[in-house]
């Protein structure tokens, strides 16, 4: 009987410390054996957002009682693992180099083979953990950081067609709830908040919504926000702003996905039904969920999602990503570094800054 393969991952990219056991299933799914996370809400809340500098001394008081944890729950040791995944980046590298150095260490100290993993492709990769999904597939990734649109064709062989000229997602609701005063972490605020507000209170404006193909901007529409929250007079004119904001983000997101839509057709001339997978911390939120699963019927995609605990950051969806890249060999840790930045198509254009001509 073929060996199912276990691994210890280990995701300390931003503000969460992260540790997992995945172990893989005969279908091609995972069995999630333990998946702690260790949240920094409430160091970073007063300051509205993540300091790097507190994020990594959090990292570092935590990630050995975290992974300890992990190992324990999932009734495994180290002995017993087969391999060490842990982030080596995009993110903070400050954070980064905790997660990975210790990764390492238990690695070599355990003679267990280390696979750096690529942040973006652990969510890339996530609804897999769940569900068997076959190659080719669109990915819309929506976190924190990064908003883009992808053709995953497989393993390491992604196609970027579209991301953000500016503000990411999860970035602008990060903001926007800032503006508010509506707490952090801003998408989960933001989500709460517009329950009890209107969504048409406020028309707002919808960035280069008919050109640049399935690029986004959110700038505009962030500064917008900001003008007239300076006009709001009590809490519900706050919460009608911030139902307004999420259902111009829903506007968004439901054009440029019918564009990638289309595109993907075009790139790989097959009309079949195709898996159009949503996944980042902003794919936990409902109206976007609702939103894309009706275009998804619409356009037809079979929509997936991960689970909301696999939308975050999470160290099950670094582990399940090195053991997808250790079966393929597609690894090799020698003369690895941390990285700030690390897109997953390295020949798409980096679209940021003034002078954009779009």
């Amino acid at each position: 009987m073929k060996k199912k393969l276990t691994f210890l991952g280990i995701e300390t990219s931003c503000d969460e410390t992260a540790s997992s056991v995945v172990q893989e299933n005969t279908d091609g799914t995972a069995k999630v054996l333990s998946n702690i996370v260790s949240s920094q809400i409430k160091e970073h809340e007063k300051y509205g957002g993540v300091v790097p500098e507190i994020a990594a001394r959090a990292h570092v008081e935590n990630v050995d009682f975290i992974i300890q944890k992990a190992l324990d729950k999932s009734n495994k040791k180290i002995q017993e693992i087969d391999g060490v995944a842990a982030t080596a980046g995009p993110g903070l590298v400050v954070c980064l180099n905790i997660g990975f150095n210790i990764g390492k260490t238990i690695a070599v100290f355990g003679k267990k083979p280390f696979i750096p993993i690529n942040h973006l492709e652990g969510h890339a990769l996530s609804p897999g953990i769940e569900n068997k999904i076959s190659f080719p597939y669109l990915l819309l990734l929506v976190s924190g950081g990064h908003s883009q649109y992808l053709i995953v064709k497989g393993l390491e062989n992604y196609k970027q067609i579209g991301t953000t000229i500016d503000d990411a997602i999860g970035e602008a609701f990060d903001k926007t709830a800032k503006i508010l005063n509506l707490g952090y972490p801003g998408g989960p605020s933001i989500e709460k908040f517009s329950k009890l507000g209107s969504k048409n209170s406020f028309k707002l404006p919808l960035p280069i919504i008919n050109r640049a193909g399935c690029n986004l901007s959110l700038a505009g529409l962030k500064t917008d926000v900001l003008r007239k929250s300076k006009k709001t007079k009590s809490k519900q004119d706050r919460y009608d702003l911030a139902a307004s904001f999420q259902e111009t983000i829903n506007k968004i997101l439901k054009k440029k996905t019918e564009v990638a839509m289309n595109i993907f057709r075009e790139e790989t001339l097959d009309d079949k039904k195709k898996p159009f997978v949503i996944a980042g911390g902003v794919a936990a939120n409902e109206t976007i969920r609702k939103t894309l699963k009706e275009l998804s019927e619409k356009m037809n995609f079979d929509p997936i999602y991960p689970s909301k605990e696999f939308c975050g950051d999470n160290a099950a969806m670094i582990a399940w990503a090195g053991i997808q890249r250790y079966k393929k060999k597609l690894f090799n840790a020698e003369n690895h570094i941390v990285r700030s930045r690390w897109p997953l198509d390295m020949k798409a254009p980096f679209l940021k800054g003034p002078g954009l001509k779009l």
